[in-house]
């Protein structure tokens, strides 16, 4: 358990750090947006104030879960952790569909007078500021869906400002053209382009929430290595083929391993010891381990 504190304690302290940098990226978005009149800029900063309240709601939910097991909540309250991942997948796809909305009204309308410069600048230094915490968030926080949805947000913004570079000097270039005219198109098509490129983003976000709050099967590499473990376990013991059911809900595990075995040949403690050996064998996937093993002689309970 001293582990699973250590590792929440990097969680918080992972997402009070993106909580921080959220509010100052924010608050120069929307002044250098409104400044300039540019809705690229303008989105970007309502994207990140939107973040900021996700983040805020992970680590209410960070901090709800590691206070562990409670009256009200004997097994804990791990699933706010997929609930408020699904949560911040719903609150963005909103914000990319208000956006194109927006966009596709301001095409509609012959465009808007834009700064390139203003736009190249800024997409610049967001992009380099929102990959390097993208970078930097997981390998701060290990194994946390919380974590991992935050640096989603924080890639998504990246992408975003990358776009918005490469349509601004873009712009830079048709304004020495013919073409200049096109420029006032430039803003609301960035804007479409960014959330075509982010939607990838929510869906994985809402999918990857759902599935922990109905129960689903852990990610691949997870049941993957519980497999390797509980063979590892069965062949020390000489237990045959067992039934083998799992989920994860936030940092909860559950591993449910039942095993046929002949009558009389296994006692309680015996069943203690395959037990803490499937513990033991998964206890470096930084997870809180429930694991249930069962030895026995009643094929319908394996079945």
């Amino acid at each position: 358990m001293g582990g699973l504190r250590e590792s929440e304690r990097a969680e918080q302290g992972a997402l009070r750090l993106s909580i921080g940098l959220s509010v100052a990226l924010a608050a120069i978005a929307l002044i250098v947006g409104v400044a300039s009149g540019t809705r690229i800029v303008i989105f970007d900063g309502a994207y990140m104030l939107i973040g900021l309240i996700l983040s805020w709601a992970s680590l209410r939910a960070s901090s709800a879960v590691a206070a562990g097991p409670t009256r009200r909540f004997p097994f804990g309250r791990d699933a706010l952790a997929p609930f408020v991942v699904a949560i911040q997948g719903v609150a963005i796809a909103g914000t990319l569909l208000f956006a194109a909305g927006d966009a596709v009204v301001i095409i509609r309308d012959g465009g808007t007078d834009v700064n390139p410069v203003v736009i190249a600048a800024y997409g610049a230094v967001t992009a380099t500021i929102g990959s390097a915490v993208a970078w930097w968030l997981p390998r701060a926080a290990g194994r946390s869906d919380l974590v991992a949805a935050e640096a989603a947000q924080w890639r998504a913004g990246a992408v975003l400002s990358i776009v918005m570079t490469v349509g601004a000097v873009a712009a830079l270039l048709i304004e020495m053209t013919d073409l200049r005219e096109v420029v006032q198109y430039i803003d609301p098509v960035l804007v479409l382009i960014s959330c075509v490129v982010l939607v990838p983003i929510p869906i994985r976000l809402v999918r990857s929430g759902l599935n922990e709050l109905l129960e689903g099967a852990p990610p691949p590499a997870t049941t993957e290595e519980i497999a390797r473990v509980v063979d590892e376990v069965r062949n020390r013991y000489g237990l045959g083929e067992p039934a083998i059911r799992s989920s994860k809900v936030g940092r909860k595990l559950y591993v449910e391993v039942d095993f046929l075995v002949a009558a009389s040949q296994w006692d309680v403690s015996e069943e203690d010891g395959v037990r803490h050996a499937v513990i033991d064998g998964l206890s470096h996937l930084g997870l809180d381990v429930w694991a249930t093993v069962a030895l026995t002689t009643d094929r319908d309970l394996v079945d």
